[in-house]
Order: C-alpha cells, then sequence, then structure tokens
C-alpha cells in the first residue's frame, strides 16, 4: 500500500524565532532553545551518550522529525563522545517533511552549522519512502520514512534503542499519540529500550505503560514542569518470524559471483565491518551481464502506486545518491544529467493528471514536451559504466576477490558454510554466503524459483559520426541510446526468452538501430554487418521484481503456515540476491543494502511490505496461499 500522496509541511515563519505549523496549530521548537530541549529530554532521558558506547550500532526512532533539532542534537552528541558507538542509525518519520528551502530557513544561523549544512546536502526528494542517507562518512545513518505514522510504524523492521516519541501536542496531532500507535513499539524495541518525551499527559504514560514500559515523570525542560522517560520491561518478548532473523555472530561472508550484484553485496557487507571473500569463475569483475560499456538508472511512475513503482523510486533515489559522487570524483565514468522516458499508453494530459494525483516533487519527476506528445524526464537519472562500478566496489577495504574460482558446491558445516571446487577441494569456511551468481544461484541453493534468463544485444557506435545527435541525456521507450563518455553512442537492448546464443546478430543490430532512429530521428549511413556490439542474458523472475534474502529451506518443519514471507523457515546463513532483470544497476544498491541489513539486524531500508515483495520465500507463501483456497488442486 502506498504512503502517498505525501504532502510537505507547511510552515509559517512570521515569526523568526519561533516558527509555526498552522495546519495544527502549533509551533516548532524555538529556535533559541532547540538544541537545550533535544539534549535534555531525548539525550538524557534516555541515557545518552553513556547507553551507546562501545557498540557496533545504536538505533535510535523518532516519530516526528519535524526540523530535524533532535537529530542534529543527537549527530553532535554522537560526534563529540570518544566513546561512540561504530554506527547511529537515526530513523525518524515524518507525514509532512519540509521542503529544501524551509529546512534551509529553519537553521539559518544554526548553533550547528556544519551539521546543518550536511543535512541540508543530503536532504531527498519528498516522496513517498524511505530515504537512506549516509552522513559523517556513513558512520551517521538516517533513515528518514515519509508518511503518516498509522501506515509507517506497523511496516518498519528495526530493533531500536532509544525511543524520541516528538510531534505537536497530543490535543493538536492526537493521531501521534494514539495508544494503539504506542502499542507498536514493543514490536520494534530491543532489550532494554529507553523512551523520552516531553508529554506527561496521562493516555501517553498509560499508553507506554500498557506496552511494557516502565515509565517515570523527570523535571522537564523550559517552560515544562515535567517529561516522561521510560525503560522498555515487558512479561515477554515473542521472537521475530523465521524470516525476519539476523544471523548472530556472523563475521565471515562468501559472495558468489563479482557482477554489479556481487559487488554491490560485497561492499554493504564490508562497511558494516566483515570480512567478505568474493567467488568468481571468470577471470575478473562483471564479466558477464554487468559488462556492458554503459547501463541507465531511473525510476518507474504507475498511477497505482503499487510495488513495482515504490521499490523502483526508492531504488533509483538510492542509486543517484550512491553513484552522484562517485561519478563526481572520477571514480567511475557515468553522468548524471537526467533521463527521458517516452509514454506510449499516455496523453501528456493523463500524464500530468498522474503526477498531480500522486503529488510526486518535480527533482523526481517531471513531464516534459517532447514533438507532438511528451516523456516522462526524471532528473535524478542518468547512465554509469557497470564493469567500472563492479570494480571499484570490489578494491573497497575487506573484501578479498577470487577470479577464476568456480564454486560448485556448498556444504554446511556446524560453524557456517564450506565452499568446495570442482575437484571438492575447499576454497572457504565462512558464517554466511550470498549467492550473486544469477541463474546458477538456483543449483548451489538446491531450489526452483521461477525464474528465466533474457539475451540481450547491444550496439555500439563510433564517435564523431555525421549528423549524430547530441543526447545532453540519456534517452528511452521501448529500448535506449546514451552518450559514453568517449563520445561513442550505445544503444539497444534486444530482449529474447529462451535464446542462448551467444554471437552477435545481424538482425538484432538492425533492430538496435531502428530504436535510435525512433528515440532520435537520426539514421546513420552505416553497415549494420561492421558494427561492435555485445551479447549478454539478464535474469527475471516471473513477477520481474528482484529476489533477495535467506534462502527457504524446504525441509525444515513450520510451526505456523507459512502464508507470508516472513513465515518461512530458511536456511542458516545462506542468502541470494539475484534476478535484477534490465534494472541491474537502478537496483543493486538499495537490494545490497536490504540484504546487508537483513543478515546483520540493522534496520531495513525499506517497508515491509517491499521486503515480502522481493523475499526469496514470496513464491513459497504464494504456494502455500493458493493451496488454501477452496476448490484448490493438490498436486
Amino acid at each position: 500500500m502506498s504512503w502517498g500522496p505525501l504532502r510537505p509541511a507547511r510552515i509559517d515563519f512570521s515569526d523568526a524565532q519561533v516558527p509555526s505549523a498552522p495546519d495544527f496549530g502549533d509551533t516548532y521548537p524555538p529556535r533559541a532553545g532547540a538544541l537545550g530541549r533535544s539534549r535534555h529530554v531525548f539525550l538524557a532521558g534516555n541515557g545518552l551518550p553513556r547507553r551507546w558506547a562501545g557498540r557496533r550500532r545504536f538505533v535510535v526512532l523518532e516519530t516526528g522529525f519535524g526540523l530535524g533539532h533532535n537529530f542534529l542534537a543527537t549527530w553532535d552528541a554522537w560526534q563529540q563522545d570518544a566513546q561512540r558507538c561504530d554506527t547511529l542509525w537515526y530513523v525518524a518519520i515524518e507525514k509532512h517533511p519540509p521542503r529544501r528551502d524551509d529546512l534551509a530557513r529553519a537553521h539559518a544561523g544554526s548553533r550547528l552549522p556544519a551539521l546543518a549544512a550536511d543535512l541540508l546536502r543530503a536532504w531527498p526528494p519528498l516522496t513517498p519512502d524511505m530515504h537512506l542517507l549516509d552522513l559523517a562518512g556513513g558512520r551517521v545513518r538516517l533513515l528518514l520514512a515519509f508518511g503518516d505514522i498509522a501506515q509507517v510504524l506497523p511496516e518498519l523492521v528495526a530493533r531500536v534503542d532509544a525511543f524520541y516519541l516528538d510531534g505537536f501536542a497530543p490535543d493538536r496531532n492526537p493521531a501521534m499519540w494514539d495508544p494503539w500507535r504506542l502499542r507498536q513499539l514493543p514490536r520494534l524495541a530491543a532489550p532494554g529500550a529507553t523512551v523520552a518525551t516531553w508529554s506527561v499527559a496521562s493516555a501517553v504514560r498509560q499508553g507506554l505503560q500498557a506496552a511494557g514500559f516502565q515509565v517515570e515523570k523527570r523535571p522537564g525542560w523550559g517552560g515544562k514542569r515535567e517529561m516522561t522517560a521510560g525503560v522498555f520491561a515487558p512479561r515477554f518478548t515473542p521472537p521475530a518470524p523465521p524470516g525476519r532473523q539476523p544471523l548472530a555472530g556472523v563475521r565471515t561472508v562468501a559472495v558468489v559471483g563479482a557482477g554489479l550484484a556481487g559487488a554491490a553485496t560485497a561492499v554493504a557487507l564490508a562497511r558494516r565491518g566483515l570480512a567478505v571473500q568474493v567467488f568468481d569463475r571468470q577471470a575478473g569483475p562483471a564479466q558477464e551481464t554487468s559488462g556492458n560499456a554503459g547501463g541507465l538508472f531511473h525510476g518507474v511512475v504507475h498511477a497505482q502506486d503499487g510495488h513495482h513503482a515504490r521499490w523502483l523510486r526508492a531504488a533509483a533515489l538510492q542509486a543517484a545518491r550512491v553513484l552522484q559522487p562517485l561519478i563526481d570524483s572520477g571514480a567511475v565514468p557515468g553522468a548524471v544529467p537526467g533521463l527521458l522516458r517516452g509514454e506510449q499508453a499516455l496523453v501528456p494530459a493523463a500524464m500530468q493528471q498522474v503526477l498531480d494525483t500522486l503529488a510526486l516533487p518535480p527533482d523526481y519527476l517531471q513531464v516534459q514536451p517532447q514533438g507532438a506528445g511528451a516523456a516522462w524526464l526524471y532528473p535524478g537519472g542518468g547512465w554509469v559504466a557497470p564493469a567500472a562500478l563492479s570494480a571499484h566496489w570490489l578494491q573497497q577495504a575487506g573484501i578479498t576477490c577470487h577470479f577464476g574460482s568456480t564454486v560448485q558446491a556448498l556444504q554446511p558445516t556446524p560453524a557456517g558454510w564450506r565452499l568446495l571446487d570442482a575437484a571438492g577441494q575447499v576454497l572457504a569456511d565462512v558464517d554466511a554466503v550470498v549467492l550473486c551468481n544469477a541463474a546458477d544461484a538456483q543449483r548451489l541453493a538446491g531450489t526452483d524459483w521461477p525464474l528465466q534468463p533474457v539475451r540481450g544485444q547491444t550496439t555500439l557506435l563510433l564517435a564523431g559520426l555525421p549528423g549524430a545527435p547530441a543526447l545532453p541525456r540519456p534517452l528511452a521507450d521501448g529500448g535506449y541510446v546514451l552518450r559514453l563518455a568517449d563520445g561513442r553512442l550505445l544503444c539497444g537492448a534486444t530482449s529474447q526468452r529462451d535464446d542462448a546464443d551467444p554471437a552477435l546478430r545481424l538482425a538484432d543490430h538492425q533492430q538496435n538501430l531502428a530504436t535510435l532512429q525512433r528515440l532520435t530521428g537520426w539514421t546513420p549511413d552505416l553497415d549494420p554487418g561492421q558494427l561492435a556490439g555485445r551479447v549478454g542474458w539478464r535474469l527475471l523472475a516471473d513477477d520481474r521484481l528482484p529476489l533477495l534474502g535467506p534462502v527457504p529451506d524446504g525441509h525444515a518443519s513450520q510451526p505456523r503456515t507459512p502464508d507470508q514471507p516472513r513465515l518461512v523457515a530458511r536456511q542458516a546463513g545462506l542468502y541470494v540476491l539475484t534476478a535484477l532483470g534490465s534494472r541491474g544497476i537502478t537496483q543493486a544498491p538499495l537490494a545490497a543494502e536490504l540484504l546487508a541489513s537483513w543478515l546483520t539486524g540493522d534496520p531495513l531500508p525499506v517497508p515491509a511490505a517491499l521486503v515480502d515483495a522481493v523475499d526469496a520465500a514470496r513464491f513459497t507463501s504464494r504456494a502455500v496461499r493458493r493451496a488454501a483456497r477452496p476448490g484448490a488442486s493438490v498436486e
């Protein structure tokens, strides 16, 4: 279910020192006292910074981000603390986030100017999604969930150490403080979790007590005499379902496959301090489907804003955040000039209506006139060289690559997994394995997912051809064309199922040239038989979503009917990330972050509904639901 449409905050700056929210009849914290209020109520109220000392990870959840004062105060305390945790996760829910200009205005003259400037630079497009922003070199991870708390809170997957209950006053914003909302907190609370809020309303304190918190009143801040703080002390804590349990004590991981999926996974795991070994049968990274000269990244838009649109939008936003710095620094070839995608099903007026109904912001999506029609403009879209990107990721600290090493078999061991080559020799013993080796993942996992490889051929044209279009940005619509950094044009790609032919084909070059002519209006005077190109295979699941997460265990007993993916039993320590299809560049950064968080127990960077949608166990649970329908046949 979509969290949209998202409506940005309306902020009244008539009083420059005390901004107000006319829609709620309340004020934001006074500028002069915001930092002191945050430190007293939320930091001290949760025993911070003492409680995060020496830990690998500490997770804060704030129920109303507002203008970000509590986050900045927490970040500052973390930065000043010599005993700080390795990584600070700060998860925040906000129904009406501020626009970038309003956020800048709110923090003009901030007492934490450097941190406020960093937050402003990272501020995302206001789409109804979860946005993972890496700050302080990735050691402070701000996960913003833009949506109504009634929809967002049930979809968070995290183990929270400290709750900041903020928001406008209970009588002005009752949905934020509803007892039913407070009863959602135990599902998220880690052992010993704490809570703090400036409110001492009896309904709030009673709601927290009913949720398993032992609460007390403490001296308040500013004009408030008292505040509330508490500790989570439940009588019973149910275990997480099988499909949501992290791998305890993991330190070593083997990644099979060195394409985009494998490289992205390796770097996501290594950044969490794990020792990662990458195995690939080829002589170097991205030698197969990920080896094209260039590839696109961008989102999609659907009027229903279902799972596909939400997943690919979140993935595209994450890809732009990750790739832009790499491209700007020259680490990998590429560009983020925006991308134009043609629309064949809708007239321009209908396109604009979809955009207005979904309320998607112009820094994510626009309707761009094009000829007699219109196209979708994705300002954060662009292209990158996937082989160079994969190689860059695999060069990061903590990753050891073994090229020319074929993993023939996997064996479970008491301590984890053993990887064997074709001669039965041991390649590695590790705590966990992640299969990123496309269709061959099924063989090693011993599963039968509905996957299909799809052959694709690209065509490469030399730079400087007479009459060639300038192509300031890539074009896509039933194919694509982009200008590479060296001036060559890359166009494609064909799509053929059940086709294992590795040879370049004249008919495919002709089809790609026809796509080039349709997209640009230019017909090059060339002999198609003399053109360069490349053949590769994209792997697709039958629902066209990626396949990732812990691998189902088809032989385990099920204590509950596994009619939802999270209830399906798993093979401990065995994971998969594959079937990225034709959108590998777009999906790899977010998919890898999701898998790495899933494996290590970090907060998941997408809502639970999308985790279920891409979960490798979704086909198992679908089969269970089909069998339970009246009249279903049993095979």
